[in-house]
C-alpha cells in the first residue's frame, strides 16, 4: 500500500496563493471554510473502523489505473446532448471503456442513463441521496457555504466506505486539499498525481460560458443564464485548468464544448468517437 499517496494529493501549499485570491475576490470567510472542514472531519472520525483514508485512496488509484482514458462530466448545457448522442450511436457499453468521473449534478444524468459513475466529486448542492448511493466513490468537498448540506448527508457519509473528504483550506488528518475551486476543475487537480503517461482526459459538459445546464443545481430544470457570481466562478475554473494543464503531461480534450480555446483541442462528437 502506498502510504504516501495522501501526501501526494495534498497541494495546499502550492495552491494557497490561488485560494487567497479566490477568497478575497469572492469575499469568502476563512473561518467558515475551516468550520466546514472540521465538521466533515468529525463525521469521518465517527465512521466505523473499517474505513481508512489510505486504503480508500489506493483503491481509487487502482480504479483510475484500470483504464487508459477518463471521461470527466461537467454540468454545462452541452452535457445532455453530448451524452445522448454518444449513447444512441454507441450504446451504454461504450461508456464502460472509460473511467467516468462526474462533477456533482452530472451524476444525475449518468444515473438516469444507467452509466457507471466511478466517482462523483461533489459539494452536495447538486445531488440527491440517490446519486450519493449510486457512485462507486464519493469525493465530498467541505466549504463555508455547504455546512447544512454536510449535515443533511451526514448519515450517508458515515455509512459510505469508498469516500474521501476534501477542503480548500489547510488539510487535517482525514481531509485532504487537492487544489481546485469548483467541482469540475477539482476533479482534474485530484487526478494530477494519479495519472500515468498513457491516460487521456476527455471533458464533456465543461462549457464555462454564460449559460448553465439543467444539472447544475437541484432547483434548475433547464439551461439558463448563469448568475454573475456563477460566471465568475466558471472563469476561475477555466483559469485553473489552464494553469494545471502546464503541470501535467496528459492531454486534455474538450468534447462538443461551447467553450473554444487555443489552449485545448475541442473535439466534435464524431471526432471523439473516431479518436
Amino acid at each position: 500500500m502506498d502510504s504516501k499517496l495522501k501526501d501526494q494529493l495534498n497541494f495546499y501549499t502550492e495552491f494557497k496563493h490561488w485560494y487567497i485570491q479566490i477568497k478575497e475576490d469572492f469575499n469568502f470567510d476563512l473561518q467558515k471554510d475551516c468550520e466546514a472542514r472540521d465538521y466533515l472531519s468529525r463525521i469521518f472520525f465517527n465512521k466505523n473502523q473499517k474505513w481508512n483514508l489510505d486504503n480508500v485512496l489506493n483503491l481509487f488509484k487502482d480504479r483510475i489505473l484500470s483504464k487508459p482514458a477518463l471521461l470527466v462530466y461537467g454540468c454545462g448545457p452541452s452535457l445532455e446532448k453530448t451524452v445522448d448522442v454518444i449513447w444512441k450511436q454507441k450504446g451504454i457499453s461504450f461508456f464502460e471503456n472509460f473511467i467516468n468521473l462526474t462533477a456533482d449534478g452530472a451524476s444525475i444524468l449518468l444515473r438516469e442513463k444507467g452509466i457507471t459513475v466511478d466517482a462523483n466529486f461533489t459539494d452536495l448542492d447538486g445531488i440527491t441521496k440517490y446519486e450519493f448511493e449510486y457512485a462507486n466513490f464519493n469525493i465530498v468537498h467541505a466549504h463555508g457555504d455547504n455546512i447544512e448540506r454536510l449535515k443533511f448527508f451526514e448519515n450517508e457519509i458515515l455509512l459510505c466506505q469508498n469516500i474521501i473528504g476534501t477542503t480548500q483550506v489547510e488539510p487535517v488528518t482525514n481531509i485532504i486539499n487537492p487544489g481546485g475551486f469548483t467541482d469540475g476543475d477539482r476533479i482534474l487537480f485530484f487526478l494530477r498525481p494519479l495519472l500515468l503517461s498513457f491516460h487521456n482526459l476527455f471533458l464533456i459538459g465543461m462549457d464555462f460560458g454564460s449559460i448553465i445546464g439543467k444539472y447544475s443545481k437541484l432547483d434548475v430544470n433547464k439551461s439558463q443564464e448563469a448568475t454573475a457570481i456563477k460566471q465568475k466562478k466558471l472563469l476561475y475554473a477555466m483559469k485553473l485548468i489552464k494553469w494545471l494543464n502546464k503541470k501535467i503531461k496528459n492531454k486534455i480534450f474538450f468534447v462538443n464544448s461551447e467553450y473554444i480555446s487555443k489552449d485545448f483541442v475541442n473535439l466534435s462528437i464524431e471526432e471523439f468517437l473516431n479518436f
